[in-house]
């Protein structure tokens, strides 16, 4: 997936091995992030965390802005990752969707931190690394606006089309919340009863409008015999 943001360049010429010193380097870093926040954290200690030197750390990456955007970037891809294994042409619309849901909760319950991560500090990256960070984060809601779509051409998820991108929105913010109200939410409920409820109260919802829906079919014929 092209995101309209230049690679970040690096002296080593083995793909592989970037890929793997930049995991290496980027679960250093949440753990450093974490602790100390983003600007506190020097390039100096994730280097000493990552169990590089600092020289090497710079033929991977040019800048501590750039190990907080591979940040971003492993988190909104394992997210795609995880919910493509889950894609399947054979399940109704309402079936996809909560099982997608499980796995997105699931995903976020795995990488809270880095999770949090990104809607804590995202602010300090620079502009044309913001930009294609927040383009992921639409491309997230879109892989939700697909599900319900499919939902409502088979008929199995009943909502108007103008709800769509709005119920969309609210699933990735409700597994999100898993992570932003983790200090309340997880004295009460397992990740599994969290799922569970939120899935039950999206689908109640969607029952209701499609009660409305009818009932108000009902009722314009009705008013039509009189």
């Amino acid at each position: 997936m092209s995101n309209g943001c230049k690679p970040i360049p690096s002296r080593v010429l083995d793909p592989q091995l970037v890929e793997a010193r930049r995991l290496q380097i980027v679960q250093a870093a949440v753990v450093l992030f974490v602790e100390k926040g983003f600007h506190k954290t020097t390039t100096r200690e994730i280097a000493k965390a990552s169990g590089l030197g600092i020289g090497t750390l710079y033929e991977y990456i040019q800048s501590k802005e750039d190990v907080l955007y591979l940040v971003c970037a492993y988190i909104h891809g394992e997210v795609e990752h995880r919910l493509a294994e889950v894609r399947d042409a054979s399940r109704s619309g309402r079936e996809w969707l909560a099982t997608s849901i499980r796995r997105f909760f699931h995903c976020v319950d795995e990488l809270q931190d880095y999770v949090l991560l990104i809607y804590q500090e995202t602010k300090s990256l620079p502009k044309e690394r913001m930009h294609p960070v927040l383009e992921r984060e639409e491309a997230l809601v879109h892989l939700f606006e697909e599900i319900l779509e499919r939902g409502r051409a088979d008929g199995s998820i009943p909502i108007d089309a103008a709800s769509v991108k709005l119920i969309a929105h609210n699933i990735v913010v409700l597994g999100q919340m898993w992570t932003f109200r983790r200090w309340a939410l997880h004295r009460h409920y397992t990740l599994e009863e969290y799922t569970e409820r939120q899935i039950s109260l999206l689908l109640q919802e969607i029952r209701a409008r499609e009660l409305e829906g009818t009932q108000g079919s009902q009722g314009s014929q009705g008013e039509g015999k009189s």
